[in-house]
């Protein structure tokens, strides 16, 4: 989970030069936030390690729920301005 994703995305954004899409963004990402993007890979495996075997709980990789949060705030943006 990303703390303050709205204004973090919003930050990255405002740094793309080129065409704003979810692949400059996912890069922006990891250029400005390698802390967090750290973060969210060290819960990703200390939360394998922890499932007991023959159960599983369905998380996306890092990867895969980073481009998925890019997208879903990608789409709002646009509605929003389409709405005004």
């Amino acid at each position: 989970m990303i703390e303050e994703k709205d204004a973090k995305f919003r930050k990255i954004a405002d740094t793309i030069k080129e065409n704003l899409n979810e692949i400059n963004m996912f890069g922006g990402f990891l250029k400005l936030y390698p802390d967090e993007w750290k973060q969210l890979k060290i819960n990703f495996s200390k939360f394998n390690r922890s499932k007991q075997f023959g159960k599983t709980i369905p998380l996306p990789i890092p990867e895969q729920s980073l481009k998925k949060e890019i997208r879903i705030w990608l789409k709002k943006q646009r509605n929003d301005k389409n709405s005004v």
